[in-house]
């Protein structure tokens, strides 16, 4: 298995556990007096963009019909930025997300914003190195 499809597919297991984690938080907190604003919009993102998402590109770039012998996975830089902006993005959006009802909000605001334009962006550069790859045989 290729190195960047390793660290694709161990990164969404950690945002995997990071996401039943956050969901027990949201769960708890309420019985346990705790009041963490965005919990949910965290979980959701770390589920459905750190585990889920993450889990289907790595898959997808590991097992689609190859580009050709010598860069069997299309640009390998592609598959890295994909990787870098993914993250990057949803950790900013776990980081910015519960500030949002905080007086920081208008940091916070830019926070998410940028995190959901660096996600965007991993998702075209993903589409890009992949297109090509889809073919008949």
């Amino acid at each position: 298995m290729p190195l960047l499809v390793r660290w694709m597919i161990k990164a969404a297991l950690a945002y995997f556990v990071l996401a039943l984690l956050a969901g027990l938080v949201e769960v708890a907190g309420g019985p346990l007096g705790l009041s963490l604003p965005g919990t949910h919009a965290v979980f959701l993102h770390l589920l459905v963009v750190g585990w889920i998402t993450q889990l289907i590109i790595g898959v997808a770039t590991w097992m689609f019909p190859k580009f050709s012998k010598d860069r069997p996975r299309g640009d390998e830089r592609l598959g890295w930025a994909t990787f870098a902006l993914l993250n990057a993005g949803l950790l900013l959006r776990a980081a910015g997300e519960p500030l949002l009802g905080d007086a920081l909000q208008g940091a916070a605001r830019w926070a998410v914003a940028v995190s959901a334009g660096m996600q965007l962006a991993a998702g075209w550069l993903f589409v890009i190195n992949m297109w090509p790859r889809v073919k008949e045989r």
